[in-house]
């Protein structure tokens, strides 16, 4: 096949410093790709101990013109090859020994364990799926304690608590209908029976699993502004939400309003606390641009301390697991990540068609808990520069170190478009959401199968 033009060059925007049509085919017609599309696989490691490692084929993009890392994110055609880890890793048992006696570096170890994780993604399945809701899927949070267990919530402001290992009907919590979309949902880390949601309803609150309102943290008093997102934090016990005009509100666990500041033009679509320096606070906007805050020293919108200009409005901005790098994801085509120790440095580029769509629940890409891997839904854009024929629309699974394509998810069953995907505490079990419907990915054995509403 002839390989397809790169992406052309666009110049990346300054970081500001402060202060110093074939969709419709049937799933049968589409299985035979599918089975292609299963057995792809990840591409070039970029550890020094698989530079002589046989590679599963791929197509990545190399460096850009510019200052910029540019990545090719074309789909995966090139087949399955042996997967060969080299001698010195080829155990994980021998590389654990091996560093245990201080002749192994932690990188290496690190690259063979998520080496090994991406060879397993060929044996993940759709194991559970439920469709529970009237109205789409909007957002989704794992339980922090419980690995199998994950919270949902929909346009319609219903919430249901699954857990995916035990046959027990799902928790069912009922919301007000249109008008209520929850749009941000987090566990309590300081109970874990209870969760926070933000929403259009204009509020801000913590609920228990009963869908009783335990504590108000925010509300507008106006249909005209709600709520967009939430973090909250167990260490300074604090609660961030942002609105819809750009305001972000930061609250102690007890409701105690400690500021009320606009801090973007408009939409706060995505607010994040650092897991590691949780006085750190990265808000994204429909304004195109992620801001980087100390919560320590926020005295107004101009108190940032780092502004990070995108070409289209922003969805989201994850920080990794390690708190090391952020993620965002814009309403177009790029994911992006910077580093956080050089914040003014050129973020990697990693092309990727994900366009926004007014009935369409905002895609965002996210971290998995323990490898640098970052995982998001594919929208097949015809314009997009290595879209290919009849594009299916999978799970795509990029390295976040080289940017580079290392796998892609797809049932032929369940070929719609997943929005939001996020692996569970534990990183083994997978929940995705398409339109209305919940689903659960895992490899054998997979978690006892029953089906719901």
């Amino acid at each position: 096949m002839a390989p397809r033009k790169r992406p052309e060059t666009q110049k990346t925007p300054e970081v500001v410093v402060r202060p110093k049509s074939k969709r419709n085919r049937s799933p049968r017609e589409l299985e035979p790709e599918a089975k292609k599309l299963c057995v792809k696989g990840p591409g070039t490691a970029c550890a020094c101990c698989f530079n002589n490692s046989a590679i599963w084929g791929s197509h990545a993009g190399g460096w850009s013109g510019g200052s910029s890392r540019r990545f090719d994110s074309g789909c995966l055609w090139a087949g399955l090859a042996s997967l060969r880890v080299s001698a010195s890793c080829s155990s994980i048992v021998r590389a654990l020994h091996q560093h245990k006696l201080g002749r192994a570096t932690w990188p290496s170890l690190q690259q063979g364990l998520q080496q090994s994780f991406l060879h397993s993604l060929a044996s993940y399945r759709i194991f559970q799926k439920a469709a529970p809701f009237d109205r789409r899927a909007t957002s989704l949070a794992w339980h922090p304690a419980h690995p199998s267990t994950v919270a949902v919530g929909s346009k319609g402001g219903d919430i249901m608590l699954w857990n995916f290992g035990i046959k027990d009907k799902p928790t069912f919590i009922k919301g007000i209908g249109a008008g209520g979309s929850i749009t941000g949902l987090k566990f309590n880390p300081l109970n874990t029976n209870q969760f926070f949601t933000s929403s259009m309803e204009g509020t801000t609150r913590l609920q228990d699993f009963k869908g009783n309102t335990l504590r108000v943290f925010a509300t507008s008093d106006t249909c005209n502004i709600w709520f967009c997102s939430l973090d909250v934090s167990v260490k300074s016990r604090v609660v961030v939400t942002g609105d819809n005009v750009g305001h972000v509100i930061l609250l102690n666990m007890d409701g105690r309003e400690l500021w009320n500041l606009r801090m973007h033009k408009k939409k706060v679509t995505h607010v994040a606390l650092n897991p590691c320096c949780d006085w750190f606070l990265a808000t994204a906007s429909v304004d195109q641009t992620v801001k980087i805050w100390d919560l320590r020293q926020v005295r107004g919108k101009s108190s940032f301390l780092y502004s990070l200009p995108h070409r289209h409005p922003v969805n989201a901005a994850h920080f990794s697991p390690d708190g090391a790098q952020l993620l965002t994801t814009d309403q177009k085509s790029e994911i992006r990540v910077y580093s956080a120790s050089q914040w003014d440095c050129p973020p990697s580029l990693i092309p990727h068609p994900h366009r926004h769509f007014q009935h369409l629940t905002p895609i965002k890409a996210t971290w998995h808990p323990r490898y640098n891997l970052i995982v998001v839904g594919r929208y097949p854009d015809p314009n997009f520069k290595s879209c290919t024929p009849h594009e299916l629309r999978t799970i795509d699974v990029f390295d976040g170190s080289s940017g580079k394509m290392m796998y892609q998810l797809y049932d032929p069953e369940s070929s719609g478009i997943m929005s939001l995907n996020e692996f569970n505490p534990m990183g083994d079990t997978l929940a995705s959401v398409m339109g209305e419907c919940i689903s659960g990915w895992s490899s054998p054995p997979y978690f006892p199968r029953f089906s719901t509403g």
